[in-house]
């Protein structure tokens, strides 16, 4: 990360882990980081196994969810059923970049960024703009909103 709240991520192919640079000065700011981070890194590695049951985990119980497809799922029994949907890849990747994070309370941290899935090889990555919001929930940190959205502009300005 550099001093305006942003920052790359990167997904490696060895256990799924993520590389987090981070240059925060402010030791909250880094804390915020490191708990970001580490739901990345369990993101990928979960997405990496298509494993629904571990990717719902990272759900709040009353999460909001928009994927990649129109259906508004909610709450954990919603991610897992998204993710049990999805096509059965035999090499799904994901990389997050440009992550940006900011504490909206307490108990709150507001992320955004760019996510490209690799889902096959030989086939073009699709890469979306993503944002979380996500919440302590009984004493653990839980993406309490998740939505995707196009990386190309739905209209000119």
């Amino acid at each position: 990360m550099n001093g305006t709240g942003r920052a790359t991520w990167f997904e490696t192919r060895q256990d799924a882990l993520l590389t987090v640079r981070s240059q925060w000065g402010s030791s909250m700011q880094t804390a915020t980081d490191d708990i970001v981070s580490g739901i990345i890194a369990r993101w990928a590695a979960a997405f990496t196994r298509l494993d629904a049951k571990t990717l719902a985990s990272l759900y709040s119980k009353n999460a909001f969810f928009f994927g990649s497809n129109p259906k508004l799922y909610r709450g954990t029994d919603g991610v897992q059923a998204y993710f049990e949907g999805l096509p059965r890849w035999s090499t799904p990747t994901v990389q997050f970049a440009d992550v940006n994070t900011i504490n909206a309370a307490p108990d709150v941290i507001n992320v955004a960024g760019t996510a490209n899935f690799m889902v096959e090889a030989g086939v073009e990555p699709l890469t979306v703009k993503i944002t979380w919001v996500i919440v302590r929930e009984d004493g653990e940190w839980k993406i309490a909103s998740h939505h995707v959205s196009s990386k190309m502009p739905l209209i000119e300005q």
